[in-house]
Formats: structure tokens, C-alpha cells, sequence
């Protein structure tokens, strides 16, 4: 323990320990190729996704004391666990996913990549399959008439058909698919010249297709995983392909609307409540109410033990009665009233607070929006424009604050500003104008319809400014 001695023992130990590595994928024995390429695709895809996103758990590198252990191998499933610096969305890297619980046969893709997205319940799961082969499109084949380049082998692109087709899972209804894309990793340099084979365009038309992959070659898939981790859920959803018809059933039933009803005194609340109903005077409604599914109801201070919006219901009935046929309630007029019938009140899990705003009689909103909203402003929300805006910002944080140019929604016409962090957004004449202090940025605002990434980005950008 001298001086000197001490340094030259503690590099002994630092040598010897740091040198037993332990773990099948260092057992000292010849490795198939195509099972080395497997490992060094996983390691790999972890090295990049290290790069932008914080490491916060995994179980590949374990150590103990009695050495420095790799856990890599087909009997245990190995995990990496990312989160975004960003939007707090955690990405997941699984090697060797053993998928049982299916209704035909297991599964067990070589890598799957969960991306987690906020206001979501799910994950967008992506598989990356390692092929240490590839056809070299021989001069005069069926491969070099079909493609004119060497690429993926066609065998390789259906397994990944069969990935995607075969992952499932049941939520409470039918059976939904859980991949979104499955992608075939190849040993392969040239990534320019493959930017051009039609199993790399087929990746932008169906998420099915194939990515070269080399020590050398890595940039066609850094940029793919990066745009899927950057991308708003619309987006990701949107490149999916869905069953015939499933569209139309989807706009049938597409945004309900929900009439927002004001609840002016406590007798009131306990009435709507206790006998599952909402009134409001005829004159006082406006065009569009008629279109309303459900009622919310939004207790003025005082009127309950919470301000802000409690609770909602499906209407059954609609009637017009004159206010001294309303039992429930004092009488005092003849005047019409259009009376809602309630199927039953659902209570929200959290009050969507007023934030210094109000309703002075009604207003409408949608139901998505009733669901996914924290405070009042959000769900005086309109135009596809400003959805987009909101939903790119609800990534970044649960407190997005609004700007509206009166205090009550029903009396509002437009929102002027969005504030997150410390960045204030603001959709003008076509254009999207971000401010941090004194620091400005303008860009289109039709990019929040063609490429809401972009937006993304560009806020994110302007948060890291300040």
C-alpha cells in the first residue's frame, strides 16, 4: 500500500478484472458470420440511438465481482432504455423479443425498437431484422430485371410482411396490429446508389423494405430511426397501412361534437347530476349546437366543489319545453328551453381547470378534444392548423398555455398566442412565428399539414436558444 507500489497493484487489478469478460458473446470459439452481424446490428443501433437520446437503463453490461459480464444471446431478451431530452418519450431497443402469446405461432425478430409517444397508450414498434446475405444482381437474373442493383433478398422482404401481419395484440376489442414497419438490415456499402431500389422506396409506401447496414455504412439508417423518434404520432400513424373500408367507418364516427354547457349556481349542478339532464334557453343557442353528441358540463366557481369542466355525458333525447315544465327546477318563465336527456354522467379523471378563463353560456369542442384537454383554452381549438400546433407542443410539455382574445371562450374568436417553456408561438397570416425572447423565428405554417416534424424541431430549437 506505499506509494508507488499502491499505483502499480491498482493497475495490475485494473488489467486482470478489466480483461474477464464473461457472456456467451465472449466465450473464446468460432461465431457463425451471420450471428456475429445479428449482435453487432443490436450493439450498433444502441451506439446511435446513444448519441441523441439519454441512456437511462439496460441489461446488456452487467458487472459484479466477479468480472464484467455481456449478457447477449437467444435465452434471455437483451434491453436498452432511451429517453428523449426533449419530450421525456422513452425508446426502447429489444434484442430477441420472444412474442408467444399470439393467436397463430410465436414469434422472434432479431431487434424491435418500441417508440413511446405522449398521448399515447401505446407504443409505435418497429422491426429491424439482420440478413447477413444479399443478392448482388447478377447480369441477365430475374433480380437485375426486376431491381437493376443488388439489394435485400425478396425472401428476406417476405418475412418481414410476415413480422408485421403476425405481431397482434387484443385491447378490449379486436385483434390490431402492433408493428408499423419491419425493415431488413443487409451487409451492403453503396448507400447512395440503393437510395434508388424500389425495396428503400417501398419503405415511404408500405414501412416495409430493406436498410444497408456496415461499419461503413450507417446513414440511410440513422436518419430513418431518428425521423420515426422525431415524428408527431399523426405522422407515424398516417404511414400505416389499414384494412379496406376502415377509413370511411373511421369518418362516420369521426370528432363527435360536445356541447360545454355553463352550470350557474350549485341547485343547478346538483339538478343536471342527480336527474341526468342539461337545459339552456332556445334564443341563447347558435348555429351548429344541433350537431352535439355529448354534454359537458362547467361548473362557475362556486357552483361545485371544483371549477372547470367535471364531467360529460351522451345525449338521448332532446326536447323543447317551456322552463315551467322543468320540474327539477324553480319556475320562473314561460320561455323555451331545449332540454338535454342524459344516458349517464362520466366524471372525468382530471377537472379541466379554467386558467383564468370562462364560458359565459356554451361552447363547443370535440370529443378527442374533451378527453386529451388539461385546461379550458384547449378546447376552444378550431382549425386543423391550430390541432397541429397543439398537438407538436403537448410533446414537449403538459402545460401549454393559451392566449385567447377574450376571457370567455363562447366570446373568443381567435387564440393569439401558444406559450411553452420558455417559447412563445404565434399563427398569423400563413406564417408560424416563434419567439424567445428576443429571438425570433418564422416559418411556414402550412409545414404543420405537410411536415409537422419540421415544426417540431424547429420549436425544440428555439427552447435550447433560451
Amino acid at each position: 500500500m506505499a506509494p508507488g507500489y499502491r499505483d502499480a497493484y491498482q493497475l495490475f487489478l485494473l488489467i486482470t478484472r478489466g480483461l474477464a469478460l464473461q457472456g456467451t458473446l465472449y466465450r473464446m470459439s468460432v461465431k457463425d458470420v451471420a450471428t456475429l452481424y445479428e449482435y453487432w446490428t443490436f450493439l450498433k443501433l444502441g451506439q446511435l440511438l446513444g448519441k441523441k437520446y439519454r441512456l437511462i437503463s439496460q441489461n446488456v453490461i452487467q458487472v459484479n465481482r466477479l468480472g464484467l459480464f455481456v449478457h447477449l444471446d437467444k435465452t434471455r431478451s437483451a434491453k436498452q432504455v432511451y429517453e428523449h431530452p426533449h419530450t421525456g418519450e422513452r425508446i426502447t431497443l429489444t434484442y430477441q423479443l420472444y412474442e408467444g402469446r399470439l393467436p397463430t405461432v410465436p414469434q422472434m425478430p432479431d431487434t424491435v425498437l418500441a417508440i413511446e409517444k405522449k398521448g399515447k397508450d401505446y407504443t409505435f414498434n418497429y422491426i429491424f431484422d439482420a440478413k447477413y446475405r444479399l443478392d448482388f444482381a447478377v447480369s441477365g437474373s430475374a433480380y437485375e430485371k426486376r431491381y437493376g442493383m443488388p439489394g435485400p433478398m425478396e425472401d428476406d422482404i417476405n418475412t418481414m410482411h410476415r413480422y408485421r401481419d403476425s405481431l397482434v395484440a387484443r385491447r378490449g376489442g379486436p385483434y390490431e396490429r402492433t408493428a408499423f414497419g419491419a425493415y431488413v438490415l443487409f451487409p451492403w456499402h453503396d448507400e447512395d446508389s440503393y437510395q434508388a431500389h424500389p425495396l428503400y422506396k417501398s419503405i415511404n409506401d408500405v414501412n416495409i423494405g430493406g436498410l444497408p447496414f456496415l461499419p461503413n455504412a450507417t446513414r440511410l439508417v440513422e436518419q430513418f430511426i431518428e425521423r420515426l423518434i422525431e415524428n408527431n404520432p399523426e405522422e407515424l400513424q398516417q404511414e400505416g397501412i389499414l384494412p379496406q373500408g376502415i377509413i370511411e367507418e373511421w369518418r362516420s364516427a369521426f370528432d363527435e361534437h360536445v356541447l360545454v354547457g355553463m352550470v350557474p349556481s350549485a341547485r343547478h349542478y346538483e339538478a343536471y347530476v342527480k336527474h341526468r339532464f342539461y337545459h339552456i334557453p332556445v334564443k341563447q343557442l347558435k348555429k351548429g349546437w344541433q350537431n352535439a353528441r355529448y354534454i359537458a358540463l362547467y361548473p362557475k366557481r362556486g357552483a361545485a366543489p371544483q371549477n372547470g369542466v367535471t364531467c360529460f355525458g351522451k345525449i338521448a333525447a332532446v326536447n323543447i319545453v317551456k322552463r315551467s315544465a322543468i320540474t327539477e327546477l324553480p319556475k320562473r318563465s314561460d320561455e323555451e328551453y331545449v332540454r338535454f336527456e342524459v344516458e349517464s354522467w362520466h366524471f372525468l379523471q382530471h377537472v379541466i381547470r379554467p386558467v383564468g378563463y370562462g364560458i359565459a353560456v356554451y361552447a363547443m369542442t370535440t370529443f378527442n378534444m374533451l378527453k386529451q384537454a388539461k385546461e379550458l383554452p384547449e378546447l376552444f381549438m378550431k382549425s386543423s392548423d391550430e390541432i397541429a400546433l397543439w398537438r407538436i407542443l403537448r410533446r414537449l410539455s403538459d402545460r401549454i398555455r393559451f392566449d385567447l382574445d377574450a376571457r370567455y371562450l363562447d366570446q373568443a374568436s381567435k387564440i393569439t398566442a401558444y406559450r411553452v417553456k420558455n417559447v412563445s408561438i404565434r399563427l398569423e397570416s400563413g406564417r408560424l412565428i416563434i419567439t424567445n425572447g428576443a429571438k425570433h423565428k418564422t416559418i411556414p405554417a402550412d409545414l404543420l399539414r405537410r411536415q409537422p416534424s419540421a415544426v417540431f424541431r424547429e420549436v425544440v430549437g428555439m427552447i435550447g436558444e433560451g
